[in-house]
């Protein structure tokens, strides 16, 4: 079971660091809106995005958090990783830096696939 926790822990901890706690630190940066804009995103739904992020991270990592709150967080992510490869693969072609939201799918599989294990759940209305 400590092999469990510790792959669960670092994968969620990876997902929260790089996707909830650095886009709140700088959805307003200069650099976060020139992305939005080239992507051909309007500026405001940086703003969303970026709200929705940080629930999402809460949600992954408060105990607290119901079980079907987690089963949309990591929903989410998966949308929003998706998302990212689709948009960044059109807008700039299907090359290298395009497939790193892949990474962070996998990371995010990990995650959820080591948090069923450790509630004794098999996934989705477990």
């Amino acid at each position: 079971m400590k092999k469990e926790k510790w792959i669960f822990w670092v994968t969620t901890g990876i997902i929260v660091i790089f996707d909830g706690v650095m886009p709140a630190f700088s959805f307003q940066s200069e650099m976060a809106k020139e992305g939005m804009r080239h992507l051909g995103y309007p500026e405001y739904f940086g703003v969303i995005l970026t709200v929705f992020k940080v629930l999402g991270a809460l949600a992954l990592i408060i105990p607290a958090i119901p079980k079907r709150v987690k089963e949309w967080a990591y929903a989410g992510f998966a949308i929003d990783f998706i998302s990212a490869f689709i948009s960044t693969g059109v807008v700039d072609g299907f090359h290298g830096p395009t497939f790193f939201p892949i990474v962070f799918i996998v990371i995010l599989v990990l995650s959820y696939v080591y948090w069923n294990k450790i509630n004794g759940t098999t996934g989705v209305n477990a």
